[in-house]
């Protein structure tokens, strides 16, 4: 039996890119497709302003697909996640609790990156694998399995037969709804504005994420831009808000957000573009079906809330590179895909869970439910064993 490749990606955003960088990397043939090229410059038009902090487990995979060298000397340590309350009359922090990754580990949390500039070392690292062919501007149309193969139409006409369909095609994957996979959606009627400021005051590699109402206003350490310190933001609340604020003039709306920020690093420059995201919750029945796996958000959707969302994605595939080295033989067959479902089900049910429940604590507005947030945060912080298991499961080490 002949195959066009081992394993065709449809996605080619950044879970997907290194999904073919690992799989590659890893010895298979692959063929990544995505119907976008990916913006791999700052200042290009439509560049995705958002950062991701890849935490400790990520940069194992990271090195297993050959990228963590290119990307180490752009990283923004993320040493400690500070977590503020400041729910009371003003915007000012009234409960402050710090969590330091000494505690648990000699390394830092993580590592944040644009993810402009990971698409960029991540498209770098595919044009030096050999057996790797990436194809943007390059979409999927159809997908009809049989118990031993995959087969698979692009946009450009072609058909592509394969042994393993990954599906990182996002939230409305056409490939799990091909595979006629279903999917459970909660909304918040939230939307995020993701964009980079600079300020004044050094944020000293601390990521915080300060709760007020509508959702958590999030500072991530990004490195030093023309001689500033730096931070990529993540700002949720109702989507009326979001989107007035993504039309307010510049100075206007750096005056608003510097308030929202309670002037942790002084006055904040904005820098980027505005992006707006719609926020939901939502997960796939199933990660897997006749010769398809699904990964990232065509997985699973979280709030951008404990920098999970990607990292469960890296998880995602780790776990999927795993059992194909176990099995290269058996690439894609029911047993490899029914054991990759059941090793990951249970986990991204936990932290969906998690995390929902945390965003339905951010958005509080009634006054004793900020403040029973605020004596929340105060007592999980004062029991060392539940500060040390919450940081250990926030890593994905537990």
């Amino acid at each position: 039996m002949t195959y066009d490749c081992d394993i065709l990606i449809s996605g080619g955003g950044i879970a997907g890119l290194t999904a073919a960088a690992a799989f590659g990397t890893a010895g298979f043939n692959v063929i990544c497709v995505d119907p976008a090229p990916p913006i791999t410059e700052r200042d290009a038009k439509g560049a995705d302003m958002r950062s991701t902090a890849m935490l400790q487990p990520a940069r194992k995979v990271l090195e297993d697909a050959g990228v963590w060298e290119a990307l180490a000397p752009h990283a923004a340590d993320l040493q400690i996640m500070r977590i503020i309350d400041a729910g009371g009359e003003t915007a000012e922090p009234r409960v402050s609790r710090e969590f330091n990754a000494a505690d648990i580990s000699d390394m830092p949390f993580g590592w944040n990156f644009p993810n402009w500039l990971l698409r960029r070392e991540l498209v770098d690292r595919l044009k030096a694998l050999p057996n790797v062919d990436f194809r943007p501007g390059n979409g999927t149309t159809s997908l009809f399995t049989r118990m031993s193969e995959a087969r698979v139409g692009l946009t450009d006409g072609s058909r592509i037969t394969t042994r393993l369909v990954i599906a990182a095609d996002g939230r409305d994957s056409p490939m799990r709804q091909a595979a006629r996979i279903g999917v459970k959606t909660r909304r918040y009627g939230q939307k995020a504005l993701a964009f980079a400021v600079t300020h004044p005051l050094p944020h000293e590699n601390v990521s915080t994420e300060i709760h007020r109402t509508g959702g958590p206003f999030t500072l991530v350490p990004l490195p030093d831009r023309d001689g500033q310190p730096c931070s990529a933001i993540v700002w949720m609340d109702d989507g009326a808000e979001t989107l007035r604020r993504s039309e307010m003039p510049k100075a206007a709306f750096e005056a608003e957000m510097t308030e929202r920020s309670c002037h942790l690093f002084g006055p904040l420059t904005l820098v980027s573009p505005r992006n707006v995201w719609p926020i939901i919750s939502q997960h796939a029945e199933r990660l897997s079906g006749e010769r398809i796996a699904l990964i990232a958000e065509a997985a699973h959707v979280l709030p951008p809330i404990g920098a999970q969302g990607l990292n469960m994605s890296l998880q995602d595939m780790a776990t999927l590179l795993k059992l194909a080295m176990e099995f290269p033989e058996t690439l894609g067959d029911a047993r490899m895909l029914d054991t990759y479902h059941k090793a990951r089900f249970a986990d991204i049910q936990l932290r969906i869970n998690g995390i929902d429940l945390l965003n339905r604590v951010s958005q509080a507005r009634h006054p004793l439910a900020r403040d029973a947030r605020a004596k929340g945060l105060d007592a999980l912080y004062a029991l060392a064993p539940v500060r040390k298991m919450l940081m250990q499961m926030g890593l994905g080490v537990r």
